[in-house]
Protein backbone atom coordinates (compact mmCIF):
# COMPACT_ATOMS: atom_id res chain seq x y z
CA UNK A 1 0.00 0.00 0.00
CA UNK A 2 1.43 3.56 -1.15
CA UNK A 3 0.56 4.95 2.47
CA UNK A 4 2.85 2.73 4.40
CA UNK A 5 5.57 3.62 1.91
CA UNK A 6 4.79 7.22 2.30
CA UNK A 7 3.97 6.80 5.83
CA UNK A 8 7.35 8.73 7.89
CA UNK A 9 7.27 10.53 11.42
CA UNK A 10 7.47 14.27 10.24
CA UNK A 11 3.83 14.42 8.46
CA UNK A 12 2.30 12.17 11.61
CA UNK A 13 3.80 15.22 14.05
CA UNK A 14 2.46 17.88 11.38
CA UNK A 15 -0.76 16.07 11.87
CA UNK A 16 -1.20 16.07 15.45
CA UNK A 17 0.14 19.98 15.64
CA UNK A 18 -2.61 20.90 13.14
CA UNK A 19 -5.26 19.06 14.90
CA UNK A 20 -3.49 20.33 18.59
CA UNK A 21 -3.71 24.09 17.22
CA UNK A 22 -7.58 23.47 15.76
CA UNK A 23 -8.62 21.96 19.03
CA UNK A 24 -7.46 23.95 21.44
CA UNK A 25 -7.82 27.78 19.46
CA UNK A 26 -11.22 27.64 18.84
CA UNK A 27 -13.00 24.07 20.87
CA UNK A 28 -14.42 26.69 23.45
CA UNK A 29 -16.41 28.40 20.75
CA UNK A 30 -17.96 25.45 19.74
CA UNK A 31 -19.13 24.59 23.39
CA UNK A 32 -20.59 27.58 23.83
CA UNK A 33 -22.29 27.63 20.30
CA UNK A 34 -24.08 24.05 22.10
CA UNK A 35 -24.81 25.55 24.98
CA UNK A 36 -26.60 28.43 23.45
CA UNK A 37 -29.12 25.85 21.84
CA UNK A 38 -29.58 24.40 25.03
CA UNK A 39 -27.96 21.29 24.79
CA UNK A 40 -27.50 19.39 27.44
CA UNK A 41 -23.72 18.09 28.72
CA UNK A 42 -24.56 14.72 26.94
CA UNK A 43 -25.11 16.39 23.62
CA UNK A 44 -22.10 18.80 24.06
CA UNK A 45 -20.18 15.56 24.14
CA UNK A 46 -22.25 14.26 21.49
CA UNK A 47 -21.04 17.10 19.45
CA UNK A 48 -17.49 16.59 19.84
CA UNK A 49 -17.45 12.80 18.45
CA UNK A 50 -20.03 13.92 15.35
CA UNK A 51 -17.66 16.76 14.31
CA UNK A 52 -14.56 14.68 15.59
CA UNK A 53 -15.76 11.66 13.23
CA UNK A 54 -16.56 13.85 10.70
CA UNK A 55 -13.79 15.59 10.17
CA UNK A 56 -11.41 12.68 10.78
CA UNK A 57 -13.43 10.35 7.83
CA UNK A 58 -13.10 13.30 5.35
CA UNK A 59 -9.43 14.20 5.91
CA UNK A 60 -8.66 10.51 5.62
CA UNK A 61 -10.87 9.49 3.22
CA UNK A 62 -10.30 12.50 0.78
CA UNK A 63 -6.78 12.83 1.28
CA UNK A 64 -6.39 8.97 0.27
CA UNK A 65 -7.80 9.30 -2.21
CA UNK A 66 -6.49 11.93 -4.08
CA UNK A 67 -2.97 11.47 -2.61
CA UNK A 68 -3.48 15.59 -1.61
CA UNK A 69 -3.57 16.59 2.03
CA UNK A 70 -6.96 17.78 2.40
CA UNK A 71 -7.71 18.96 6.41
CA UNK A 72 -11.57 19.14 7.06
CA UNK A 73 -12.35 21.55 10.16
CA UNK A 74 -15.77 22.77 12.05
CA UNK A 75 -16.53 25.95 11.05
CA UNK A 76 -15.39 28.28 13.64
CA UNK A 77 -17.09 31.19 12.35
CA UNK A 78 -20.28 29.42 12.18
CA UNK A 79 -20.06 28.34 15.74
CA UNK A 80 -19.72 31.98 16.71
CA UNK A 81 -22.41 32.71 14.25
CA UNK A 82 -25.01 30.16 16.62
CA UNK A 83 -23.91 31.57 19.99
CA UNK A 84 -25.41 35.30 19.23
CA UNK A 85 -27.78 34.30 16.31
CA UNK A 86 -29.47 30.95 17.63
CA UNK A 87 -31.04 32.54 20.49
CA UNK A 88 -33.96 31.34 21.38
CA UNK A 89 -34.37 28.32 18.44
CA UNK A 90 -34.57 24.92 20.54
CA UNK A 91 -32.07 22.06 19.61
CA UNK A 92 -34.43 20.38 17.60
CA UNK A 93 -34.92 23.38 15.33
CA UNK A 94 -31.45 23.97 15.51
CA UNK A 95 -30.94 20.38 14.46
CA UNK A 96 -33.09 21.20 11.55
CA UNK A 97 -31.24 24.36 10.49
CA UNK A 98 -28.07 22.00 10.48
CA UNK A 99 -29.69 19.67 8.00
CA UNK A 100 -30.53 22.50 6.00
CA UNK A 101 -27.57 24.60 5.81
CA UNK A 102 -25.41 20.73 5.14
CA UNK A 103 -28.11 20.27 2.32
CA UNK A 104 -27.15 23.57 0.58
CA UNK A 105 -23.59 22.90 0.95
CA UNK A 106 -23.94 19.77 -0.65
CA UNK A 107 -25.84 21.20 -3.84
CA UNK A 108 -23.20 24.16 -3.79
CA UNK A 109 -20.10 21.29 -4.02
CA UNK A 110 -21.28 18.44 -6.75
CA UNK A 111 -23.52 20.83 -8.59
CA UNK A 112 -19.94 22.58 -9.62
CA UNK A 113 -20.99 26.05 -9.11
CA UNK A 114 -18.83 27.23 -6.13
CA UNK A 115 -15.70 25.31 -8.44
CA UNK A 116 -16.75 28.08 -11.70
CA UNK A 117 -16.45 30.99 -9.10
CA UNK A 118 -13.70 29.83 -7.16
CA UNK A 119 -11.20 29.38 -10.40
CA UNK A 120 -11.71 32.96 -11.07
CA UNK A 121 -9.55 33.65 -8.35
CA UNK A 122 -5.79 34.48 -9.81
CA UNK A 123 -2.80 32.28 -7.88
CA UNK A 124 -1.45 35.85 -6.45
CA UNK A 125 -4.40 36.59 -4.67
CA UNK A 126 -4.82 33.60 -2.97
CA UNK A 127 -1.25 33.35 -2.48
CA UNK A 128 -1.81 36.95 -0.51
CA UNK A 129 -4.70 35.59 1.23
CA UNK A 130 -2.72 32.71 2.55
CA UNK A 131 -0.04 35.00 3.82
CA UNK A 132 -2.66 37.16 5.55
CA UNK A 133 -4.49 34.37 6.81
CA UNK A 134 -1.10 33.15 8.39
CA UNK A 135 0.57 36.37 9.98
CA UNK A 136 -1.17 36.35 12.87
CA UNK A 137 0.08 33.24 14.05
CA UNK A 138 3.64 33.51 13.03
CA UNK A 139 3.98 36.96 15.34
CA UNK A 140 2.57 35.21 17.83
CA UNK A 141 5.52 32.78 18.07
CA UNK A 142 7.48 36.10 19.52
CA UNK A 143 4.55 37.83 21.39
CA UNK A 144 4.50 34.85 23.73
CA UNK A 145 7.96 35.64 24.61
CA UNK A 146 6.44 38.43 26.90
CA UNK A 147 4.41 36.04 28.80
CA UNK A 148 6.64 32.84 28.83
CA UNK A 149 9.80 34.37 27.88
CA UNK A 150 12.42 31.50 28.56
CA UNK A 151 9.49 28.79 27.01
CA UNK A 152 9.19 30.76 24.11
CA UNK A 153 12.74 32.13 23.26
CA UNK A 154 14.16 28.42 24.03
CA UNK A 155 12.12 26.63 21.86
CA UNK A 156 12.91 29.47 18.94
CA UNK A 157 16.29 28.38 19.20
CA UNK A 158 16.24 24.58 19.38
CA UNK A 159 13.79 25.26 15.82
CA UNK A 160 16.41 27.56 14.37
CA UNK A 161 19.20 24.78 15.24
CA UNK A 162 16.90 22.38 13.69
CA UNK A 163 16.74 23.70 10.61
CA UNK A 164 20.38 24.16 10.44
CA UNK A 165 21.35 20.35 11.80
CA UNK A 166 18.37 18.01 10.85
CA UNK A 167 15.21 20.20 8.70
CA UNK A 168 12.66 17.09 8.69
CA UNK A 169 12.92 16.84 12.22
CA UNK A 170 12.91 20.64 13.44
CA UNK A 171 9.15 21.07 14.54
CA UNK A 172 9.54 17.53 15.78
CA UNK A 173 12.32 18.62 18.90
CA UNK A 174 10.81 21.70 19.13
CA UNK A 175 7.72 20.08 20.46
CA UNK A 176 9.50 17.73 22.19
CA UNK A 177 11.72 20.56 24.39
CA UNK A 178 8.56 22.31 24.60
CA UNK A 179 6.99 20.14 26.79
CA UNK A 180 9.58 19.01 28.52
CA UNK A 181 10.49 22.93 29.65
CA UNK A 182 6.75 23.69 30.34
CA UNK A 183 6.71 20.49 32.50
CA UNK A 184 9.71 21.66 34.33
CA UNK A 185 8.24 25.08 34.83
CA UNK A 186 4.54 23.13 36.23
CA UNK A 187 2.64 24.55 33.11
CA UNK A 188 1.50 21.56 32.31
CA UNK A 189 -1.88 20.87 33.96
CA UNK A 190 -2.75 17.08 33.37
CA UNK A 191 -4.78 16.73 36.91
CA UNK A 192 -7.88 17.10 35.04
CA UNK A 193 -7.64 13.94 32.44
CA UNK A 194 -9.32 10.90 32.65
CA UNK A 195 -10.45 7.89 29.82
CA UNK A 196 -14.00 9.20 28.63
CA UNK A 197 -15.74 7.44 26.03
CA UNK A 198 -18.20 9.87 24.23
CA UNK A 199 -21.42 8.75 23.33
CA UNK A 200 -23.65 9.89 20.58
CA UNK A 201 -27.01 11.51 20.93
CA UNK A 202 -29.66 11.89 18.47
CA UNK A 203 -31.95 15.06 18.39
CA UNK A 204 -34.67 15.07 15.98
CA UNK A 205 -34.87 18.41 13.83
CA UNK A 206 -37.21 20.42 13.62
CA UNK A 207 -38.24 23.00 10.89
CA UNK A 208 -39.14 26.47 11.60
CA UNK A 209 -39.16 29.81 9.05
CA UNK A 210 -37.49 31.79 11.82
CA UNK A 211 -34.40 28.81 12.09
CA UNK A 212 -33.74 28.91 8.23
CA UNK A 213 -33.94 32.20 8.27
CA UNK A 214 -31.51 32.97 10.91
CA UNK A 215 -29.55 30.20 11.32
CA UNK A 216 -29.22 27.93 8.55
CA UNK A 217 -28.84 30.24 5.78
CA UNK A 218 -25.95 32.52 7.88
CA UNK A 219 -24.57 29.27 8.89
CA UNK A 220 -24.31 28.06 5.22
CA UNK A 221 -22.95 32.04 3.74
CA UNK A 222 -20.68 32.51 6.96
CA UNK A 223 -19.27 28.72 6.02
CA UNK A 224 -18.50 28.97 2.42
CA UNK A 225 -17.63 32.44 2.88
CA UNK A 226 -15.42 32.56 5.54
CA UNK A 227 -13.75 28.35 5.54
CA UNK A 228 -14.74 27.12 1.89
CA UNK A 229 -13.16 29.98 -0.01
CA UNK A 230 -10.32 30.40 1.96
CA UNK A 231 -10.12 27.06 2.44
CA UNK A 232 -9.55 26.42 -1.35
CA UNK A 233 -7.27 29.19 -1.93
CA UNK A 234 -5.23 27.71 0.58
CA UNK A 235 -5.18 24.49 -1.37
CA UNK A 236 -4.46 26.07 -4.66
CA UNK A 237 -1.94 28.67 -2.91
CA UNK A 238 0.01 25.77 -2.02
CA UNK A 239 0.48 24.69 -5.09
CA UNK A 240 -1.96 21.24 -4.94
CA UNK A 241 -4.67 20.42 -7.79
CA UNK A 242 -7.61 18.66 -6.64
CA UNK A 243 -11.69 18.39 -7.79
CA UNK A 244 -12.85 20.92 -5.58
CA UNK A 245 -16.78 20.02 -6.74
CA UNK A 246 -16.46 16.39 -5.22
CA UNK A 247 -14.57 17.53 -1.95
CA UNK A 248 -16.77 20.26 -0.75
CA UNK A 249 -19.86 17.94 -1.87
CA UNK A 250 -18.21 15.20 0.34
CA UNK A 251 -18.23 17.31 3.12
CA UNK A 252 -21.50 18.39 2.82
CA UNK A 253 -22.94 14.90 3.01
CA UNK A 254 -21.18 14.09 5.75
CA UNK A 255 -22.43 17.49 7.40
CA UNK A 256 -26.17 15.97 6.49
CA UNK A 257 -25.60 12.15 8.49
CA UNK A 258 -24.13 13.77 11.31
CA UNK A 259 -25.85 17.19 12.06
CA UNK A 260 -28.41 14.90 14.20
CA UNK A 261 -26.01 13.97 16.13
CA UNK A 262 -24.62 17.83 16.50
CA UNK A 263 -22.01 18.15 13.48
CA UNK A 264 -23.53 22.11 13.00
CA UNK A 265 -21.14 22.85 9.87
CA UNK A 266 -17.74 20.97 8.22
CA UNK A 267 -15.91 22.29 5.75
CA UNK A 268 -12.09 23.31 4.63
CA UNK A 269 -9.67 23.95 6.60
CA UNK A 270 -7.60 26.72 5.94
CA UNK A 271 -4.89 27.97 8.79
CA UNK A 272 -4.41 24.40 10.14
CA UNK A 273 -4.45 22.67 6.51
CA UNK A 274 -1.78 24.98 5.82
CA UNK A 275 0.37 23.06 8.49
CA UNK A 276 0.12 19.93 6.62
CA UNK A 277 1.03 21.53 3.16
CA UNK A 278 4.05 23.26 4.26
CA UNK A 279 7.40 22.02 4.34
CA UNK A 280 7.38 20.84 7.70
CA UNK A 281 5.13 18.17 7.30
CA UNK A 282 7.83 16.73 4.35
CA UNK A 283 9.98 17.53 2.21
CA UNK A 284 8.23 15.90 -0.40
CA UNK A 285 5.58 17.54 -1.14
CA UNK A 286 3.69 14.03 -2.69
CA UNK A 287 3.99 12.64 0.49
CA UNK A 288 2.62 15.94 2.99
CA UNK A 289 -1.22 13.74 1.89
CA UNK A 290 0.13 11.44 5.04
CA UNK A 291 -0.20 14.66 7.72
CA UNK A 292 -3.71 14.86 6.69
CA UNK A 293 -4.12 11.42 7.10
CA UNK A 294 -2.38 11.55 10.05
CA UNK A 295 -4.80 15.23 11.28
CA UNK A 296 -8.20 12.69 10.38
CA UNK A 297 -7.06 10.19 12.83
CA UNK A 298 -6.45 12.50 15.78
CA UNK A 299 -9.76 13.93 14.62
CA UNK A 300 -11.35 10.35 14.89
CA UNK A 301 -9.75 10.17 18.56
CA UNK A 302 -11.32 13.74 19.43
CA UNK A 303 -14.46 12.22 18.64
CA UNK A 304 -13.79 8.73 20.35
CA UNK A 305 -12.67 10.57 23.48
CA UNK A 306 -13.87 13.60 23.35
CA UNK A 307 -13.81 14.56 27.01
CA UNK A 308 -10.19 12.64 27.55
CA UNK A 309 -8.64 14.73 24.62
CA UNK A 310 -9.83 17.76 25.10
CA UNK A 311 -8.58 17.53 28.62
CA UNK A 312 -4.71 16.75 27.14
CA UNK A 313 -4.92 19.50 24.56
CA UNK A 314 -6.20 22.26 27.51
CA UNK A 315 -3.19 20.72 29.69
CA UNK A 316 -0.87 22.44 27.07
CA UNK A 317 0.32 26.29 28.11
CA UNK A 318 -1.50 28.45 25.46
CA UNK A 319 2.08 29.62 24.63
CA UNK A 320 3.40 26.36 23.65
CA UNK A 321 0.31 26.07 21.16
CA UNK A 322 1.03 29.79 19.76
CA UNK A 323 5.07 29.27 19.26
CA UNK A 324 4.74 25.55 17.50
CA UNK A 325 2.21 26.83 15.57
CA UNK A 326 3.69 29.96 14.07
CA UNK A 327 6.72 27.91 13.89
CA UNK A 328 4.85 24.98 11.70
CA UNK A 329 3.94 27.84 9.34
CA UNK A 330 7.10 29.88 9.04
CA UNK A 331 7.53 28.50 5.31
CA UNK A 332 3.91 28.35 4.46
CA UNK A 333 3.86 32.53 5.36
CA UNK A 334 7.29 32.81 2.84
CA UNK A 335 6.13 30.66 0.13
CA UNK A 336 2.90 32.70 0.61
CA UNK A 337 4.81 35.93 0.44
CA UNK A 338 6.84 35.21 -2.42
CA UNK A 339 3.96 33.70 -4.95
CA UNK A 340 2.02 36.87 -3.89
CA UNK A 341 4.64 39.05 -4.97
CA UNK A 342 6.32 37.17 -7.83
CA UNK A 343 4.16 38.61 -10.50
CA UNK A 344 4.79 42.20 -10.49
CA UNK A 345 1.92 43.15 -13.06
CA UNK A 346 -0.75 41.52 -9.93
CA UNK A 347 1.97 42.60 -7.26
CA UNK A 348 -0.47 45.44 -6.10
CA UNK A 349 -3.40 43.44 -5.93
CA UNK A 350 -1.82 40.81 -4.13
CA UNK A 351 -0.49 43.31 -1.44
CA UNK A 352 -4.07 45.16 -1.13
CA UNK A 353 -5.11 41.40 -0.72
CA UNK A 354 -1.93 40.70 2.03
CA UNK A 355 -3.03 43.65 4.01
CA UNK A 356 -6.96 43.53 4.40
CA UNK A 357 -6.50 39.58 5.44
CA UNK A 358 -4.17 40.63 7.76
CA UNK A 359 -6.04 43.43 9.21
CA UNK A 360 -8.30 41.03 10.56
CA UNK A 361 -11.71 43.04 9.68
CA UNK A 362 -14.91 41.51 9.92
CA UNK A 363 -17.86 42.65 8.12
CA UNK A 364 -21.52 41.48 8.65
CA UNK A 365 -20.22 38.42 10.41
CA UNK A 366 -18.10 36.97 7.64
CA UNK A 367 -14.53 37.55 8.21
CA UNK A 368 -11.39 39.21 6.71
CA UNK A 369 -10.31 36.52 4.96
CA UNK A 370 -13.21 36.79 2.36
CA UNK A 371 -13.15 40.34 2.07
CA UNK A 372 -8.79 40.60 1.69
CA UNK A 373 -10.22 37.99 -1.54
CA UNK A 374 -12.63 40.55 -2.44
CA UNK A 375 -10.54 43.63 -1.89
CA UNK A 376 -7.97 41.79 -4.02
CA UNK A 377 -10.28 41.31 -6.54
CA UNK A 378 -11.75 44.66 -7.32
CA UNK A 379 -7.91 45.80 -6.91
CA UNK A 380 -7.29 43.71 -10.02
CA UNK A 381 -10.08 45.05 -11.92
CA UNK A 382 -9.67 48.36 -11.50
CA UNK A 383 -5.85 48.33 -12.29
CA UNK A 384 -5.72 45.64 -14.96
CA UNK A 385 -9.28 44.42 -15.78
CA UNK A 386 -10.35 40.65 -15.32
CA UNK A 387 -7.39 37.98 -16.90
CA UNK A 388 -10.20 34.85 -16.87
CA UNK A 389 -6.56 32.80 -17.67
CA UNK A 390 -4.76 33.81 -14.83
CA UNK A 391 -7.88 31.80 -12.17
CA UNK A 392 -5.66 28.07 -12.92
CA UNK A 393 -3.41 27.32 -10.54
CA UNK A 394 0.17 26.41 -10.77
CA UNK A 395 0.92 23.12 -12.55
CA UNK A 396 2.08 20.00 -10.55
CA UNK A 397 2.26 20.52 -6.69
Amino acid sequence: MQFIKDLSLPPVIAGFVTVLVGFTSSAVIVFQAANAVGASPGQVASWMWALGLGMGATCILLSLRYRVPVVTAWSTPGAAMLITGAAGVSIGEATGAFLVSAALITVCGFSGWFERMINRIPVSIASGMLAGVLLRFGMDVFVAMKTQFILALAMFIVYLAGRRLMPRYAVITTLAVGIAIAAAQGLLHMDGVRLEFARPEWVMPAFSLPALIGVALPLFVVTMASQNVPGVAVIRASGYKVPISPVIGWTGVTNLVLAPFGAFALNLAAITAAICMGREAHSDPDRRYVAAVAAGFFYLLIGLFGATVGAVFAAFPKELVLVIAGLALFGTIGNGLAAALANEGEREPALVTFLVTASGVTLFGIGAAFWGLVAGVIAMLALHGWKPAQGAAPAGK
